[in-house]
């Protein structure tokens, strides 16, 4: 049996959680899933630039571990480019860094993690998550003071 996961610590969450090539048909298109630490790793060490060890520090894992999340990220985004699949992001065993700031809310699966973004005058209650079926419950992300 395998030991279960830790949770990723992630600072951002994206606007948009759905990017496909122009000129495929909808009907024909093949999706790459991306989760939302293996985007905040490539958001880390390649829009930040930040070496492995501080990335791996600011998501509470171990360089090795940041690595290998690094890899997976970068092999899925080149497969997509490459072979013109869509890529959707989602999910993954993430935490919300204290200090997120953001204008948005999500709802999120309390039993997998599923995130997606709240729909505005669709209770997160009535959602069902696609992954094990259980009920969403709202993650409100709250401004700091000053911010």
């Amino acid at each position: 049996m395998t030991r279960p996961r830790f949770r990723r610590r992630i600072g951002w969450l994206p606007r948009l959680d759905y990017f496909r090539p122009d000129g495929v048909d909808d009907s024909n298109i093949e999706e790459v899933v991306l989760t939302l630490d293996e985007l905040e790793a490539l958001r880390l060490a390649d829009l930040e630039g930040l070496y492995q060890e501080e990335a791996a520090k600011r998501m509470n894992v171990s360089r090795q571990t940041f690595g290998r999340i690094i890899e997976e990220a970068h092999r899925k985004v080149a497969d997509a480019i490459v072979n013109g699949k869509a890529i959707r992001i989602t999910g993954g065993p993430v935490e919300f860094d204290e200090n997120l700031v953001s204008a948005f809310d999500y709802c999120v699966c309390p039993n997998c993690g599923y995130i997606k973004p709240h729909e505005r005058g669709k209770p997160c209650r009535f959602e069902v998550c696609p992954k094990c079926g259980s009920h969403m419950v709202r993650q409100v992300n709250i401004k700091k003071g000053g911010e």
